[in-house]
């Protein structure tokens, strides 16, 4: 009886010190997203551990003029995180057997120049391409919102890459561009209907979608700023903010759950799709400690195997970072431009460790 009464004091003390640790830890999270607080433009965090989120949380403001606070429902604008959703696309369409990564883009753009044959999805994927960035070529006094497809036109007028297709590593929004384009070219659906219907919906992200203006209406939307002296100033839409693939999903800290949790599965593609997916094909990236898959940078935290992605456009600023040997994500999400938020994912990740 002695033993068991032992035990149970053990328990109780475990149980605990657990409790008051992750009650500290919130409490520095809490600190170190101080400055995403009160009246400013704001942000959401979740940590995922074991399968269960262990922090969400929501900092500051959606909506400055409406002053609508974030929260954990609040929908961001992903930016560059959204690459990973378009590289599912691909995949899926490629587990289906509706086309190979290894397909040239002159089968889905006969119209393109002869370079374009040396051109694979696989390519494109993992920003090896070397494609002319469109955001470069965009005409002069441009005022109406860029398209996936004008990307496409733009590309068209182009007689060079940057390099030999597969020679090296340079970061292409162009080629997300194209792929969106190939989504739809294969499945004869648009890119956000494809995405509802093969993704978002499988997996219950309900309030996920790829945003066309005047089409559809983002819920529990958060708006992007910049900060200018003390103040901010409202920064939403850019001149390439309607181009989907390399940048245009919104999603939730709570959808974005069940998008972390479905990469560990098999709901949407096998499991050896996904290990060739989180598998380094670009031995370099624009970040000397990560290589690159399809979707995802790819290195190593602690000799632990670490993979994520970061977002940056006019008005916001994301990251996730997941490490599947450890059960563990990290998710931020901000309305703010430049908010240079990689330190401090990594402190949040550091102390959920």
């Amino acid at each position: 009886m002695r033993s068991c009464h032992l035990l149970f004091v053990f328990a109780a003390a475990f149980s605990f010190i657990s409790s008051a640790m992750s009650e500290t830890a919130e409490q520095s999270v809490d600190n170190l997203f101080q400055r995403f607080s009160g009246p400013a433009p704001g942000a959401a965090v979740m940590v995922i551990k074991n399968g269960k989120p262990l922090l969400a949380k929501a900092y500051g403001m959606a909506n400055l003029e409406k002053k609508t606070p974030c929260s954990t429902k609040t929908n961001f604008r992903l930016a560059s995180v959204t690459k990973q959703f378009t590289a599912m696309t691909i995949l899926i369409l490629a587990e289906q057997g509706k086309l190979s990564l290894d397909d040239k883009i002159t089968k889905f753009f006969p119209e393109f120049h002869e370079y374009g044959k040396a051109i694979s999805v696989r390519h494109l994927l993992t920003h090896t391409s070397g494609l002319i960035d469109y955001e470069d070529v965009i005409p002069t006094g441009t005022t109406i919102p860029v398209l996936d497809r004008d990307v496409l036109v733009l590309l068209l007028q182009q007689n060079k890459t940057y390099f030999t297709p597969g020679a090296e590593f340079r970061y292409s929004n162009t080629a997300y561009a194209l792929l969106t384009l190939i989504v739809e070219s294969v499945s004869g659906k648009t890119f956000p209907a494809f995405l509802k219907e093969n993704l978002f919906n499988p997996l219950g992200m309900t309030q996920s979608l790829a945003y066309v203006p005047g089409v559809s209406v983002v819920p529990n939307r958060s708006f992007g700023y910049g900060q200018k002296g003390d103040a901010f100033e409202f920064s939403d839409q850019s001149l390439t903010s309607a181009v989907l693939g390399d940048g245009g999903v919104y999603s939730s800290i709570l959808d974005l759950y069940k998008w972390d949790q479905a990469l560990y599965s098999d709901k949407l593609v096998s499991r050896k799709m996904l290990e060739d997916a989180f598998s380094i094909h670009s031995s370099k990236s624009d970040f000397k400690e990560s290589g690159y898959g399809y979707g995802w940078y790819l290195g190593e935290h602690r000799g632990v195997k670490e993979i994520w992605h970061y977002g940056s456009t006019c008005g916001f600023s994301t990251e996730i970072k997941r490490y599947p040997d450890k059960q563990l994500t990290v998710i931020v999400l901000t309305n703010r431009r430049d908010a240079e938020i990689k330190e401090t994912v990594m402190k949040v990740v550091d102390l959920y460790w």
